[in-house]
């Protein structure tokens, strides 16, 4: 056949008992009189899809597979798994279970397992989709037509999306979620697997010792904003809990700690789906997790560790000084990842030889993520946020044809174009972020009575900050497609958040597609460098001293200026207060 034109073929037809036995004849009455397409089901590996609607509920459970013999694996789901397994035992007590049959000229065992996986990662993302199922985790690194996978899978999608939208939404409507981009089955660099391989052998030996030791091994993973913690994070996570569920004994008891309410909301929806009520799985906050367990885990991930207490707090009364000494009294083994350069808060502020002593005193270790993975730029256009925010030095913008950078004069403007590109462009979300320069109370204190909102301005220009619209306006519980709860969602995933102005708050850990950052008052631009005004930011966990009366204000203010500038994916907009800043940076426009 000729590859140009070769498309894939899928076969649908009802899941239960009597279409698995006849399966084959079916597939012959379709195709009987095309040979080449018939032995697509019938001579090559195929993949399928199983899913059943949930009565009354308009979710659905799926099941994705591959196999050598259709038919077979068809009628062992449906004869010897539904007693053994409860997932395919109500598949087939399901009135409306169904099967699609995906074949191509070009499938091998691992081109199927790589569109099984790709499958996977799409339909977790899926709002309709309640529980998720598969056999193993199925990653793939180079194989004879792998070149041809990304081409292959998205006309497969397409095809799916025609014959059931609301199981195969549009590829693109998906890729904006951050579900889509922390999922387990993302593909992982070369450098990202190296560092799993250390991390899962590392807690494979602790799980092997004795249970007995007072405090856990500590294995840390450093990386800078952009690395890919959070995705190795969750794949390592899959991983493990995915191969103790194959297991007899099924007992790991592993626990994710999150302290970001945004990504807390994620990693629940990837347990929700993928491990529904499994009792040894835990989705906390670090300090619901140290007050609330008495015994040990058997696994603890903590997802951004820059972001754990080292002070008491009203949420936070445990027995050491830092949460991170409690919790390892509350594992056997600690996965943590960890940017010093992300730290945002005075309690938060840690001593990076404290955590390695930590491993040395727990017999762990400390592995390093150092490729940027987030920013889709030219190594020049890295250099140079690298180096406004490092060095705060302004060089000329480089140009670059997958990445912009713009400075505007006017914040309105800013806002215009931003809201633009979020509307005519599917290959992300864009949203405006700021400093923390401006009051926000977040419901604790009254509202000033000529303002409807907390909110940024900067003359007669204005956007309200973060929340404050669902607050202030009781907003539509649901989202626009009727299945998805707003309270479910992420900040940026609102859609009505186009009119709000996130902070580091709600970005940090979060892609955007274009970023439009209102730099506030404290930052400054004197003496050709920038510097960062504590006395203008009203970021309190920022400037704030220690009980030693200690300021780390400055790092911690160019801290939240890192996590602001490295939000977007293809685009960085920039306007500042300081007209000094502003004029420095509208002079090293390219022309």
């Amino acid at each position: 056949m000729n590859n140009k034109n070769q498309s894939p073929v899928i076969f649908e037809t009802k899941y239960d008992v009597k279409n698995a036995k006849e399966l084959e004849s079916k597939i012959h009455q379709k195709y009987g009189n095309n040979y080449e397409t018939e032995k697509l089901f019938t001579e090559y590996p195929t993949v399928y899809i199983i899913n059943s609607l949930l009565s009354n509920k308009g979710k659905y459970v799926v099941y994705v597979g591959e196999t050598n013999d259709i038919q077979r694996r068809t009628i062992e789901h449906l004869g010897e798994d539904p007693k053994i397994r409860q997932d395919f035992a109500d598949f087939k007590q399901s009135p409306n279970a169904e099967m699609y049959v995906i074949g191509h000229n070009h499938f091998n065992k691992s081109m199927t397992l790589d569109i099984e996986n790709r499958l996977m990662q799409y339909l977790t993302s899926v709002s309709a989709v309640s529980k998720l199922n598969n056999r193993r985790f199925n990653d793939q690194n180079k194989y004879y037509d792998s070149d041809e996978f990304n081409d292959l899978f998205n006309q497969i999608w397409a095809l799916l999306n025609k014959k059931k939208p609301v199981l195969f939404p549009e590829a693109e409507s998906l890729k904006t979620k951050a579900i889509f981009k922390a999922s387990p089955f993302n593909k992982l660099t070369n450098e990202q697997l190296k560092v799993k391989t250390e991390v899962v052998t590392k807690i494979d030996q602790a799980l092997q010792t004795s249970s007995n030791a007072k405090i856990a091994k500590l294995i840390l993973v450093e990386g800078e904003a952009g690395s890919g913690k959070t995705v190795l994070v969750s794949n390592i996570f899959y991983d493990l809990v995915h191969e103790n569920r194959s297991s007899e004994k099924n007992n790991l008891k592993v626990s994710i700690l999150v302290n970001q309410n945004e990504q807390l909301k994620v990693y629940e929806e990837i347990s929700n789906k993928l491990f529904p009520e499994d009792r040894n799985i835990k989705i906390m906050k670090p300090a619901t997790f140290i007050n609330k367990t008495s015994t040990k885990d058997d696994i603890v991930i903590i997802d951004e560790a820059h972001l754990l207490l080292t002070q008491k707090s009203q949420s936070y009364y445990g027995h050491g000084q830092k949460m991170i000494d409690d919790i390892l009294k509350r594992a056997r083994v600690v996965l943590a990842v960890f940017d010093p350069n992300q730290v945002l808060s005075i309690n938060s502020i840690i001593d990076n030889n404290y955590l390695y002593k930590l491993v040395n005193q727990t017999g762990g270790q400390i592995v390093k993520l150092k490729n940027q993975m987030r920013i889709d730029a030219s190594e020049e256009t890295i250099h140079w946020i690298r180096t406004l925010i490092d060095d705060d030095k302004i060089l000329p913008i480089p140009k670059d044809s997958k990445y912009e950078i713009k400075i505007f004069d006017n914040p309105e403007k800013m806002q215009q174009e931003i809201t633009n590109i979020n509307r005519t462009q599917f290959n992300g979300i864009s949203r405006m972020v700021a400093t923390f320069d401006w009051k926000y109370s977040g419901g604790k204190e009254a509202l000033p009575p000529e303002q409807k909102y907390w909110e940024i301005s900067e003359g007669n220009w204005k956007m309200p900050w973060n929340y404050e619209i669902k607050r202030r306006d009781q907003y539509e519980k649901k989202h626009h497609n009727g299945l998805v709860k707003y309270s479910e969602l992420p900040w940026a995933e609102k859609d009505y958040t186009i009119n709000e102005i996130g902070s580091l708050y709600t970005v940090q850990g979060f892609d955007l597609n274009y970023v439009g950052v209102v730099l506030g008052p404290s930052v400054k631009y004197r003496n050709g460098k920038i510097i960062h005004d504590l006395n203008e930011s009203q970021n309190k966990k920022a400037t704030n001293k220690l009980h030693s009366q200690e300021s780390y204000a400055d790092k911690l203010l160019r801290n939240e200026f890192n996590v602001l500038m490295t939000r977007g994916v293809h685009g960085l907009y920039i306007y500042a207060v300081d007209p000094a800043l502003r004029e420095a940076l509208k002079q090293a426009e390219y022309k």
